[in-house]
């Protein structure tokens, strides 16, 4: 990315007469430079972004504009990594034969519309024009905040105008154990940049199997009254995808949420399925029904989920034939009906007073299959009565 930066800035024609590149980069060509890809808008971005890519002003491939794309994601990699900018998240790599560079990568290429009106679904041999990565810039914004990542923080340019903490939300987990996400910095940024503003500072984990147990009572009594929050899944077949819930999840037998909440893919590409305004089934949370499902689950109907996870915990499924009515999301998980090892839900954002206040509660609060264990086995619950009953219960 250093190479493709001094080349854009020495190609950058700033008197209008100059015939190619410059040898060396002039003071007026690197503040015209940085102006424009710091400060500029849409079409000013583009012109430096294009002269990245080619030299001249002739039409490129659309692979030429993919390994760009390549380029710029893993620098930003690179320089939050060495930059100690992370915040709590790792680089790992995902499984399967794409890294998430090349996986990120192909999810911003795949926002460029090229000339008949098609969206870019891979590295072909199609050309593309300034006009097309004009528009690119502007419907990709995730790509002029990679400049400014690589810019300011590899450079150390204007550094303070950069807000890092809305790009790369902070991850706090129990310090006292170990946990290791199954997302990486690069899908988080990806899934954090579709979230409302203020709620994209700061990642709390609510709930994991890996810590708190394969226990639907469990999971339902760590993410309720949270606000809003996160749910990721990995499947036995290494899809990683999930859901962005815009409220606080309850446990009942109606639908809930509003047109905030969405459905996203991480592995083995990334997306984001917004609201189609079909019908308001945004998120499900129920358990005890005998005659309704008991589960979570986000999007579709009751047995036909976007996204869903059975009471028998582990068990889910992913139905969308061809997609899901809620989120115009298609099958998530590599099999309709999948299993999964991993699950996550991350409260995103600072949690309220009222929240705090609401989630103080004991075990028996939390897990009613322990509470039920204790009534059955005959134990006295020498509490009850002494303390005061959550709002909730």
């Amino acid at each position: 990315m250093v190479t493709r930066l001094f080349e854009g800035m020495r190609r950058v024609d700033v008197t209008g007469k100059t015939k190619g590149p410059s040898e060396r980069i002039s003071r007026e060509q690197f503040t015209v430079s940085m102006s424009h890809l710091l400060k500029g808008n849409a079409e000013e971005k583009s012109l430096v972004i294009w002269k990245m890519i080619s030299a001249t002003e002739s039409p490129v491939k659309a692979r030429e504009v993919q390994k760009f794309t390549e380029d710029l994601v893993g620098s930003v990699a690179h320089v939050l990594n060495y930059r100690q900018e992370l915040r709590g998240w790792t680089q790992k790599q995902a499984p399967g034969s794409l890294s998430r560079v090349q996986v990120l990568a192909a999810q911003l290429c795949s926002e460029m519309k090229l000339q008949d009106g098609e969206k870019l679904l891979g590295p072909q041999q199609l050309d593309c024009d300034r006009t097309t990565v004009e528009d690119w810039v502007f419907r990709a914004p995730l790509v002029a905040t990679f400049l400014s990542v690589v810019i300011q923080q590899g450079f150390l340019l204007l550094c303070s105008s950069l807000d890092l903490a809305t790009l790369v939300p902070e991850r706090q987990v129990d310090q006292e154990r170990e946990f290791a996400s199954v997302l990486d910095v690069l899908s988080v940024i990806y899934i954090n940049s579709h979230l409302p503003r203020e709620q994209r500072h700061r990642w709390r984990l609510l709930f994991s199997s890996e810590l708190h147990g394969h226990s639907f009572a469990q999971l339902c009594g760590h993410i309720a009254h949270w606000g809003p929050c996160v749910v990721l899944l990995e499947d036995r077949d290494g899809h990683v995808f999930g859901g962005f819930a815009s409220c606080s999840w309850e446990v009942k037998p109606q639908f809930q949420g509003d047109d905030r909440c969405f459905l996203f893919s991480i592995s083995p590409r990334m997306a984001v399925y917004t609201c189609t305004g079909y019908n308001d089934h945004y998120m499900y949370l129920n358990q005890g029904q005998q005659t309704i499902p008991n589960g979570l689950g986000m999007g579709g109907q009751h047995n036909y989920f976007g996204l869903w996870i059975d009471v028998d915990f582990g068990k889910g499924h992913s139905k969308a034939k061809p997609t899901c009515t809620t989120y115009n999301s298609p099958q998530l998980s590599a099999q309709e009906d999948f299993w999964f090892e991993k699950m996550e839900v991350w409260a995103v954002g600072d949690a309220s007073v009222t929240q705090l206040a609401k989630n103080t509660k004991s075990v028996l609060d939390v897990d009613p299959a322990a509470r039920a264990l204790l009534e059955v086995s005959g134990r006295i619950r020498h509490s009850e009565g002494l303390r005061e009953v959550p709002d909730d219960q």
